[in-house]
């Protein structure tokens, strides 16, 4: 008989986990993943994760995800890979315009990706920092997203700390904590510019190329940030979801914490 290695993963399984380090039916959770984390043995595959949160979280819970798609950002900022300068004017008058139910993600991963396209989840209508949700309060946290200054006030972000969410590391670490740049916003510190972003949209019809205000967000120090805030709070439950290192956060804690934390730090 062909010896069996490593621990089948289901949707069950999965939920039990989750349950096991703090997910409740009814909260608003913001889940950023890396699923290769999990293990070899996923029945379902992503599918499997995002079940096993929605049957966790339940018809009063609510599911978000970021659905990132800097490929619609501006070729003069490119630089992994770069492009020649002289395409700069061509891929600015032919890239497609942000469609959310078309335009890809980049650096996101495949949970969040399968994630954006069930049935009964939309997606923001930024076209470089989209987020997508499911539940029942996707419409509240997704609608009035703003163009200009992504992760502020007027964005999914801020709309999950009204609600009192949470955020999910599911074997990534803060660094991908996007919540944490909306403490960026808030904070005053040194450092901080205002930017011009830009990207193809539809406009009355129209694809156009759109400028918009931003922030030079910087998360090189969101993993000392975030180990600091679990230390100091002890606010950060910790534990494996199959294979993967799984850390819950309560977001408006974290983001409070981290705007004193970015103006002390980045004096």
């Amino acid at each position: 008989m062909e010896e069996v290695q490593g621990t089948l993963i289901t949707v069950d399984t999965l939920a039990a986990d989750f349950r096991k380090l703090g997910v409740r039916e009814g909260k608003t959770l913001l889940l950023h993943s890396s699923f290769k984390s999990l293990g070899q043995w996923v029945a379902g595959g992503p599918v499997a994760v995002i079940l096993a949160l929605e049957k966790v979280l339940g018809e009063a819970g609510t599911l978000v995800m970021p659905t990132q798609s800097s490929d619609l950002t501006d070729p003069s900022g490119w630089s992994n890979p770069p492009v020649p300068e002289a395409w700069w004017p061509g891929i600015r008058e032919h890239m497609p315009a942000y469609d959310p139910d078309l335009t890809p993600l980049r650096g996101m991963g495949v949970i969040p990706d399968c994630f954006r396209k069930q049935q009964g989840v939309r997606r923001s209508s930024h076209p470089i920092d989209s987020f997508a949700a499911w539940g029942k309060h996707r419409d509240f946290i997704l609608d009035g997203h703003s163009l200009e200054y992504a992760f502020g006030e007027q964005s999914p972000l801020a709309r999950i700390y009204e609600l009192g969410g949470s955020v999910l590391l599911l074997g990534v670490d803060n660094l991908n904590n996007t919540s944490l740049h909306l403490a960026e916003y808030r904070a005053d510190y040194a450092g901080k510019q205002e930017v011009m972003a830009a990207a193809p949209m539809m406009v009355g019809g129209v694809r156009q190329w759109v400028e918009f205000s931003d922030y030079n967000w910087n998360s090189d120090d969101f993993t000392e940030l975030g180990a600091d805030f679990g230390r100091e709070t002890g606010l950060i439950a910790s534990g494996l979801v199959a294979a993967s290192a799984a850390q819950l956060i309560p977001q408006r804690e974290i983001v409070d914490y981290a705007v004193k934390w970015l103006e002390r730090k980045r004096a």
